[in-house]
């Protein structure tokens, strides 16, 4: 399948700078101790956190079984059967005939029905002729890669959450602070109205309304704290932790903010992008797995043999005579099952298609 034309991405971002700016770390950004140690809680505790590191650990043991797969196996095996052959059977034939030759002793005589022992090893190669495996290995490999980016992005999506969060309530704080001096005022004003409607100067509507406005602050401050406790139970959310009073310092909220700020190239910037990066490398493993698709078409190579004793009575199952081995080398092609692997062809290009147009969706939504 044609891959569609690529989007172009703008040279420079709408009325912005585009001068680079140099990397940071969040820990230069966010200088505050109390919301470093909050990012820090939750980079270590969230359980969003921890699943994806365990994505990262499931990708890497596929990619380790991927590459296994390039390899021959080797396994020990033990096993018993018992077979009966018919008189007009080549075995049972051969059999009879030879139990009458004078060329055998007693030990050698071949019972019916024959038992059959194996003890030893038995080995398999699959030789990748085509490169299908080792396609298979390259898309997990990217796989790999894309589930660490995954996680990358997940650090950075967490980071600004937590600092969101963290700043939302400092400005809560200041806006309850704010209420609670007005509440003071209005208590003050209403105290000097009513000592005026009791000299005669002021009228009980002139009462009503100041406190009708006292009360309205009022409700406005318990909306505030209502506020202040649905941020602090996201952020402990965040943090892997039930709920509980976040400590954070007021004063952040007086720091200065940076005059200008430099967005850097589009293709520097997003390029870096640990979403884009994870998008890129679905691209590239759903590539590979178009290839190995085509590949599965081809005939297979394999490789099989086996070492060790083999005899039909068991008490000279591990006699020197007993020894045996053995190779064989076949090639088959698919014929009978090519609609399947017409199907998984199909899956794989348009899991390709998919995965290009969600890497031209990162793009844009990093843009």
């Amino acid at each position: 399948v044609a891959m569609p034309e690529a989007v172009k991405m703008p040279e420079k971002f709408n009325a912005v700078d585009g001068a680079p700016e140099e990397a940071l770390g969040w820990k230069s950004i966010f200088t505050q101790h109390e919301l470093d140690t909050l990012i820090s809680t939750a980079l270590k505790e969230n359980l969003d956190m921890k699943s994806g590191i365990q994505r990262v650990l499931i990708a890497g043991a596929n990619l380790r079984l991927s590459k296994a797969a390039l390899l021959p196996t080797l396994r020990a095996s033990v096993s018993g059967g018992l077979d009966q052959f018919g008189k007009y059977t080549m075995n049972g034939v051969g059999n009879y005939d030879t139990n009458f030759s004078e060329n055998i002793n007693v030990h050698q005589k071949i019972p019916s029905p024959t038992p059959d022992y194996f003890a030893g090893f038995r080995s398999s190669w699959e030789i990748d002729i085509w490169g299908k495996l080792s396609k298979r290995k390259e898309a997990a490999y990217h796989r790999y890669l894309s589930s660490t980016r995954g996680l990358k992005w997940y650090q950075t999506q967490l980071t600004c959450q937590v600092a969101s969060l963290y700043y939302e309530l400092i400005a809560l704080d200041k806006r309850l602070k704010i209420l609670k001096e007005n509440i003071k005022l209005q208590n003050k004003g209403l105290e000097v109205v009513e000592a005026q409607m009791t000299g005669g100067r002021a009228t009980a509507l002139a009462v009503s309304q100041f406190k009708a406005q006292r009360t309205a602050t009022q409700g406005k401050q318990f909306e505030i704290r209502q506020a202040i406790t649905r941020v602090e139970n996201q952020l402990n959310l965040l943090l892997g932790r039930y709920p509980k009073e976040i400590h954070r310092d007021t004063s952040a909220i007086n720091l200065p903010l940076p005059k200008q700020v430099y967005a850097g190239l589009p293709s520097a910037i997003i390029l870096n992008r640990p979403d884009v990066q994870q998008a890129e490398e679905e691209l590239k493993a759903a590539k590979a797995d178009v290839s190995a698709a085509r590949k599965a078409f081809f005939p297979t190579l394999t490789l099989d043999a086996y070492a060790g004793y083999n005899a039909f009575k068991l008490p000279l199952l591990f006699s020197p005579g007993s020894l045996a081995a053995g190779f064989l080398g076949g090639l088959t092609a698919p014929i009978l099952n090519r609609a399947s692997l017409k199907n998984a062809n199909l899956v794989a290009n348009a899991t390709q298609l998919t995965a290009f147009y969600q890497y031209q969706q990162s793009l844009i939504n990093g843009y």
